[in-house]
């Protein structure tokens, strides 16, 4: 608690009403009517030439997919095939690269087949048909445990899929199984020894951490075993691992994609998010996860998603407001791609704008009491009933929860209300804000690691430095690669902005990806389309 000045808020005399839930009601809107639609905006994303040849490697994205599917090279039964030989690959390589830990070899041929037939029949779902992805554990996926990381949740496989799961079938997509996590996403690294899920590797060097919490969903991307994977994010939980291991990552406002089927472990700063091989297909799934849905109580009074302006031919006009004080607190090797990178988006237009974010160091600690206190109570009869079947980080994390009392907690969500105000502010004369994503690149993975697990709080509340302003008040966040440190790990820049204008950063990321002059080749990687 002292290392870490988690006893703050007590020393703290702050009067605004606390702010328990951070949803924010749409503002009026200009008229869009004339506005390009998502679908048309789509289109134009997935219409447009390939660049896969650019700078030698690139991901393979929904685009490579579609196109494979409508010439009729390959067919989703083939490509399902495929991903089937790979991920029996990955179990038995060493070290093993554990990012789908759950897989049933009929259900992903079922899907296939179905997305096979649309295709012959002329009669696809949506541009996700035949797509394949995974979900986070967190998720209730039929008809795998739904285990979120631990050995003693999900004893019988699920029979109801999550609101998202749901939406991704109906959209035709193949999913491929469920990604590894941190135990009960309560870290950063991604590190979990328990005997279902093991430790997932990097597929940049594998002898570094994924990130986490979204651990294998972020790996499962970046190895190439699927251009799409769903994360939730609570502290920097797809942005994080998104950023280490050299993909996008997407944590949508507040709300505005519905959590429902997941484990409501933080109820006020939980947001789902994708990962993906690009901006454009963070895009496209952003597009058709993003809607109320009746059976998840926030986000029902939501504007409707837009990708307004994405393919805008340049940045003229927009305000990237950027705090130098803040954003200079990372390793000299981030700080430099990331100052380079805020240079390239001016040079297309955009203006860079000084702006103060005030009373961080509040909100940082204000963050880990909401988080840890909504964990602990909704955790507490496990930690009663399955406290040695917990790994030893989590048992620090929640025993460390037990130490915030009510009054933290309260002042805690006084402070929220305050930081969503100065946000509020902010928001009225900049666009967006720009941070780097994380302060470092992925950690190394140690061998004591693969026995006992890691428990670094130093490291986990250095990586959520950037991540935590965006739980804590409900602002979408998006990380994009920019870049890597001489040891050939990536790093990323964050955009921010405000409540439920996420388009305003897939614009912004679009451009963005153009920064990079070339895209490495993970030292893992499976070309499901060769």
């Amino acid at each position: 608690m002292r290392m870490n000045n988690f006893s703050l808020m007590r020393s703290l005399d702050i009067h605004e009403d606390p702010t328990f839930i951070p949803e924010v009601a749409a503002g009026v809107t200009e008229d869009k009517s004339e506005a390009e639609s998502p679908s048309d905006v789509i289109k134009q994303l997935t219409d447009a030439r390939s660049d896969s040849a650019r700078n030698g490697f690139s991901f393979k994205g929904i685009k490579d997919y579609l196109e494979c599917y409508r010439s009729g090279k390959l067919t989703p039964t083939q490509v399902a095939k495929n991903i089937i030989a790979m991920l029996e690959d990955c179990d038995k390589s060493t070290p093993p690269l554990r990012a789908i830990v759950q897989w049933d070899q009929e259900q992903i041929m079922l899907m296939a087949e179905a997305s096979t037939t649309r295709y012959r029949n002329k009669c696809t779902l949506s541009c996700l048909d035949g797509i394949p992805v995974c979900l986070k554990e967190e998720f209730k996926v039929v008809p795998y445990h739904h285990r979120v990381g631990t050995v003693y949740l999900g004893t019988q496989p699920e029979t109801e899929d999550a609101t998202v799961a749901r939406k991704l079938r109906e959209a035709g997509a193949i999913i491929i199984g469920v990604s590894n996590m941190h135990e009960l996403g309560t870290g950063t690294s991604g590190c979990n020894p328990n005997r279902y899920h093991k430790i997932p590797r990097n597929p940049y060097n594998p002898n570094h951490f994924t990130g986490g919490s979204s651990s294998g969903s972020a790996a499962a991307v970046a190895a190439g075993l699927c251009p799409v994977a769903i994360g939730t994010d609570g502290g920097g939980s797809v942005r994080i691992p998104a950023s280490f291991c050299g993909v996008v990552g997407l944590k949508g406002t507040f709300g505005r994609i519905s959590c429902h089927g997941s484990l409501p472990l933080s109820y006020s700063t939980v947001s789902v998010g994708p990962i993906c091989t690009s901006v454009a297909d963070a895009a496209i799934v952003y597009s058709i996860l993003a809607e109320p849905d009746l059976l998840y109580p926030y986000g029902l009074k939501q504007p409707k998603a837009t990708l307004s302006d994405m393919c805008a031919p340049d940045l003229k006009g927009l305000k990237l407001g950027v705090d130098w004080t803040f954003f200079k607190a990372c390793d000299a090797e981030v700080l430099s791609a990331c100052e380079k990178a805020v240079k390239h988006l001016q040079s297309l237009g955009a203006s860079v704008v000084e702006v103060s974010l005030p009373e961080m160091e509040e909100a940082r600690v204000a963050h880990v009491i909401c988080i840890l206190s909504e964990m602990r109570d909704f955790l507490q009869p496990d930690f009663n009933k399955h406290f040695h079947e917990m790994n030893l980080e989590t048992r620090a994390s929640l025993a460390l929860a037990c130490q915030f009392t009510a009054l933290d907690y309260i002042k805690a969500n006084r402070q929220r209300t305050r930081s969503m105000r100065f946000l509020q502010e902010i928001f009225s004369t900049v666009n967006c804000i720009l941070t780097p994503a994380v302060p470092c690149t992925a950690p190394r993975i140690f061998e004591s690691d693969l026995l006992t697990g890691s428990s670094d709080m130093t490291s986990t509340v250095r990586c959520m430095r950037f991540m935590q302003l965006g739980n804590f008040t409900g602002i979408p966040g998006l990380v994009v690669p920019i870049g890597y440190s001489t040891a050939g790990l990536p790093i990323s820049l964050q955009v921010m902005a405000k409540w439920w204008d996420e388009a305003v950063l897939l614009r912004i990321g679009l451009k963005l990806e153009q920064f990079r002059e070339q895209t490495k080749k993970p030292s893992i990687y499976y070309d499901i389309l060769a």
